[in-house]
């Protein structure tokens, strides 16, 4: 079935199963918190819908929408080998809004948030959120309102929704001053290999949080007391900069964190918490004073900035598609380095003059690329902490090494097992040479073919993967798509407004 029958389709039977329950557009939209030009929007086969979403929709109605077969998986069928052309925007990123979700259980006002991507990784925890008592709303252009009731009831978590992220690890610093003891399930996500709490839980010590991990659950109790000296993060990690940024924010008193990540997300949290009345110094640097307030109650709008991330993706799609396309609102603070690894290995390209996010700080630019001739760069390609190269990036600048004329070694330090997945490209025709769990090296350039391969349980691979696929003459096959919808916003249908062939089928 083609995304426009099974769009149609899907909606014409919600539209008729409604009707039969008796209930008008305005009441199924306030029963699944979004808008009535939604609901109009999917009944139409104007919106597409993920697996998730229909089955929240059969749960409101009390009838099954669609069965599925006994795997339910959604999966892409890519026609390669076609050149890509016109432009394509970057949206807001995935990992901010994540963390602003978390924020704003700091804020026991409204809080909107607009342009949020609409994405699995967002509606996992929207779900948590809901499950505790907060109320939100999706509003018109994927403005998102979040109101928390006066007290939270952690007791009724949705602990499934829960597992499937690790977000749910930054809810600690948020309750921290908030209550003396409660309990959180482990952090699930991306199969990347272990990745320890242990930082977290250090950086949230010295506000008096214990945590004891159980079987299945973070215990955490708290014995508030004053911060007697600056915080050192033992790892310059992202979630946890958020997450002690974040019980800052509320702690009565001013906190120095030292070896903060000033990373892209980082900053949109800052932002954000700024706009709140929580006084911060050292915005993009690595050490933060932040002056906190005891108590936020306050109505604000927020806009998250663009994601690095999917800029880099388009990029990259156009690289190895050789294609000459435009990849608009791209933040170049946390693209740059990587850009200037690819000018190293011969890609021509033209930038924009600067221009500013709606968030009123973000810089961003238009990248246009150029064909250009690639080889392999000089040095190995690693990630660094911020301003290095984003290890998010990394597997896209890896498939972008199987268009350059050498031999290439890619060296993913950061996760346990994410390299291994590099030698999914040889099902593609890539040479790629296994070192260990952590390195490969990767000669071009590649002469594609297709293949019908499994998405790895991992969103960045898996994206590899389907730009891949875009530059292999024929039809390939990607089964089982989710981790890409956990991180991308309606990713293959807006790769087709650039010339891709992908069609979504659902088995």
């Amino acid at each position: 079935m083609t995304t426009d029958t099974y769009v149609h389709k899907i909606g014409k039977l919600i539209q008729d199963t409604r009707q039969s329950k008796g209930m008008t557009q305005a009441q199924l939209a306030e029963k699944l918190n979004t808008s009535q030009s939604a609901i109009n929007r999917i009944e139409n086969g104007g919106q597409n819908l993920s697996l998730e979403m229909v089955a929240r929709i059969s749960e409101v109605l009390s009838q099954n929408i669609v069965t599925l077969n006994k795997t339910g998986k959604m999966n892409f069928k890519v026609h390669g080998g076609k050149e890509l052309y016109g432009e394509i925007e970057v949206k807001t990123s995935k990992n901010a809004a994540v963390g602003l979700l978390c924020a704003s259980l700091l804020n026991k006002g409204k809080t909107t948030l607009h342009r949020v991507a609409r994405i699995e990784e967002v509606n996992r925890i929207i779900e948590v959120l809901n499950s505790i008592g907060v109320k939100t709303k999706w509003l018109e252009n994927n403005d998102l309102e979040i109101i928390p009731p006066k007290r939270l009831q952690l007791e009724n978590m949705d602990i499934e929704a829960a597992k499937r992220t690790r977000t749910v690890i930054m809810f600690l610093g948020p309750l921290l001053h908030q209550y003396n003891d409660f309990k959180l399930p482990f952090a699930g996500g991306c199969n990347l290999g272990t990745r320890t709490v242990e930082p977290h839980l250090t950086g949230l010590e010295p506000f008096g949080m214990r945590v004891e991990a159980t079987t299945d659950h973070y215990h955490a109790t708290i014995a508030p007391r004053e911060v007697s000296r600056s915080i050192l993060l033992t790892e310059r990690g992202d979630t946890v900069t958020e997450n002690v940024i974040m019980a800052a924010a509320r702690y009565n008193g001013t906190t120095t964190i030292r070896n903060a990540s000033p990373n892209y997300m980082v900053q949109d949290v800052c932002f954000f918490l700024e706009k709140l009345g929580v006084k911060i110094e050292g915005i993009g640097t690595t050490t933060l004073k932040i002056t906190g307030v005891k108590e936020i109650n306050k109505t604000v709008d927020y806009y998250p900035s663009e994601d690095p991330i999917e800029a880099m993706s388009f990029i990259a799609a156009g690289i190895v598609t050789d294609s000459e396309i435009t990849v608009k609102r791209v933040p170049i603070e946390f693209t740059e380095i990587e850009l200037a690894v690819l000018e190293g290995m011969g890609l021509a390209y033209e930038r924009s003059a600067e221009y500013t996010a709606r968030n009123g700080r973000t810089r961003l630019v238009d990248i246009s690329l150029k064909k250009s001739q690639l080889h392999a760069p000089k040095d190995k390609l690693h990630s660094m902490p911020f301003p290095g190269v984003n290890m998010d990036n990394l597997p896209f600048l890896g498939l972008i090494a199987t268009a350059a004329q050498g031999r290439t070694l890619l060296h993913d330090w950061s996760y346990e097992n994410r390299a291994i997945y590099f030698t999914e490209l040889s099902k593609l025709n890539a040479q790629i040479e296994m070192v260990d769990p952590h390195r490969v090296y990767i000669s071009g350039p590649t002469k594609w073919k297709p293949a019908d391969v499994v998405a790895p349980p991992a969103l960045r691979p898996s994206v590899v993967i389907l730009l891949a696929m875009l530059a292999a003459p024929g039809e390939s096959i990607l089964r089982d798509v989710y981790s890409i919808n956990r991180g991308y916003e309606e990713l293959a249908q807006r790769l087709n407004t650039i010339g891709a062939d992908i069609t979504t089928l659902v088995n």
